[in-house]
């Protein structure tokens, strides 16, 4: 006798409370092979064990206990749902729930505005990846002490890897971003997410900086040696841009490997243009006036970008990778790419498009003449060595 496992079917619960409408869509998910319930309550629904909830089509707009408030309650017990979202209200509000879901870490399947049309609706649940359920337990990350980190800085544990930046219009190499890692001697290569924040709590910032800018132009003047000549952009923290002998120093250091200025590009996120604006203004002049050029990073998610570009001698404009990665399919962030594009020429900036992942999105940009292009497409971060092998496809 052959013994059939039978996979058990995938739980959706539709939360509308409108009822008739809630038991139609109910009825079309079960033909498509879920095991569907329909709740009305948001209230009585979030009483329930979750746990086993794959997909949860949910309804902003109900009495007595909003959409966003249970996008709120599921976080809070960190469920592993799927949501897809429904609205008849604004689309806006529907489209700024998925933002806000996201970043809750709940992974958005869709939004649909109602009335859903069926064949829609069943195309999205098709075309749903299903994750395990129950209740998130993250790993824990690796944590290292302040101690452990100095150690790693004043020891050459640090390196630097190179992600390419390729002009989109001419599809040759204009330069690389240096990305650092701890190669720890016992727990291998670490990545900067697990020791920026111990940096930044207890005054390594500005001797991780420092490192890093001795590694990026100590590369660039060995590049140079062996006929490859190239642009390295750095990233620098908000406790660097206040930094008043920061200029000298990076002029020294160029000076001392015979690098260009040119070949350095210091770039910053808009949340660390956001401090002291005269300490500031201070720093990015006297880096230009030296010869650095000043890139700001994922430009279109700060406070006062405009404000920004306006005071600050930026040559570059970097814009955000969430844009870039969405904008196939929402018409915002691909509003947004255009008038990023539009604002940084009109401004005499060179614009890199970061998060290029797709050929398809990559010719795009193209398209809109954005300059530069960097992201998995491409290459994904490579040692010194592979980048050289790698850049000699362009």
């Amino acid at each position: 006798m052959i013994l059939v496992k039978i996979m058990p079917q995938p739980t959706l619960y539709i939360l509308d409370d409108d009822q008739e409408y809630a038991n139609l869509l109910v009825e079309f998910a079960s033909g498509s092979g879920w095991n569907a319930i329909a709740e009305y309550d948001p209230v009585v629904f979030l009483e329930k064990d979750l746990s086993d909830v794959h997909v949860l089509v949910l309804d902003l707009n109900m009495p007595e206990l909003d959409g966003i408030e249970v996008i709120r309650a599921i976080a809070e017990k960190k469920y592993k749902i799927t949501l897809v979202l429904v609205s008849g209200f604004d689309a806006r509000v529907l489209h700024s729930a998925q933002q806000l879901a996201e970043a809750h870490h709940i992974k958005v399947a869709a939004s649909l505005t109602k009335p859903i049309p069926i064949s829609e609706f069943v195309k999205v649940l098709a075309s749903i990846e299903l994750e395990e359920p129950s209740k998130d337990t993250p790993v824990e990350k690796e944590k290292f002490s302040a101690i452990e980190l100095e150690h790693a800085i004043k020891n050459d544990e640090l390196i630097l890897y190179f992600q390419p930046q390729v002009n989109i219009q001419t599809g040759k190499l204009a330069g690389v971003e240096a990305l650092v890692r701890w190669l720890h001697p016992e727990k291998g290569l670490i990545f900067p997410d697990q020791f920026i924040n111990v940096a930044e709590k207890n005054n390594l910032i500005g001797a991780l900086t420092e490192r890093v800018l001795y590694l990026a132009v100590k590369q660039n003047k060995k590049w140079r040696d062996e006929g490859f000549n190239t642009i390295i952009s750095v990233n620098i923290s908000a406790d660097d841009i206040i930094s008043l002998n920061l200029p000298e120093k990076l002029k020294t250091l160029t000076e001392q490997y015979d690098v260009e200025a040119r070949n350095i590009v210091i770039e910053l996120t808009e949340s660390a243009v956001m401090g002291e604006l005269t300490a500031q203004l201070d720093v990015l002049n006297r880096l230009r006036m030296k010869g650095f050029s000043l890139s700001i990073d994922d430009f279109g998610t700060g406070y006062s970008s405009l404000s920004h570009l306006y005071q600050a001698p930026f040559t570059e404009l970097k814009i955000d990778q969430i844009f870039i990665m969405r904008m196939l399919e929402d018409t915002e962030a691909m509003v947004i790419v255009k008038i990023c594009i539009m604002l940084g020429q009109m401004l005499g900036m060179h614009i890199v498009a970061e998060g290029v992942e797709t050929k398809e999105i990559y010719d795009i940009l193209h398209g809109m003449n954005c300059d530069i292009a960097q992201g998995y497409y491409l290459s994904r971060p490579i040692p010194a060595d592979e980048l050289f092998e790698w850049a000699k496809l362009y």
